[in-house]
């Protein structure tokens, strides 16, 4: 993909501050991070969303999303991490090139992921019977 920003990383053309690769990922510190250490892990090879990443490799990515984990904890003193992923523009994925965020937490970060009770009139059987 030659307008993929994570492309153009991958293939050098934009500098980065890479922390981890190996044969089929890249992380790299992100550059508007949340918090320090923010990482963002990719494939090297250009897959949208996680839908159209290769099960073996999505495997593969959370093993490498803790190997990143806990390297922040060891060299920056974090004490826990958000792994997040985002898919399609309607769930705030800004780059599409499947990407897991590594977000190590500290104690007084300000960081904040608010989970809210949005849907008042949602029917849990309803939805249940429709997906069951």
């Amino acid at each position: 993909m030659s307008e993929c920003i994570f492309c153009k990383i991958v293939e050098g053309e934009i500098p980065s501050y890479r922390v981890y690769e190996d044969e089929n990922f890249l992380a790299f510190l992100d550059i508007t991070p949340s918090t320090d250490g923010h990482t963002i892990i990719i494939p090297k090879k250009h897959y949208e969303t996680t839908y159209d990443l290769p099960e073996e490799l999505l495997k593969e990515i959370l093993v490498v999303s803790r190997k990143i984990a806990l390297m922040l904890r060891k060299k920056l003193g974090s004490e826990g991490f958000n792994i997040l992923n985002s898919n399609y523009s309607v769930a705030q994925q800004e780059v599409p090139h499947v990407h897991f965020h590594v977000i190590p937490r500290y104690s007084k970060d300000n960081f904040k992921m608010i989970f809210e009770n949005l849907v008042k009139d949602s029917n849990l059987e309803d939805v249940y019977k429709k997906i069951k």
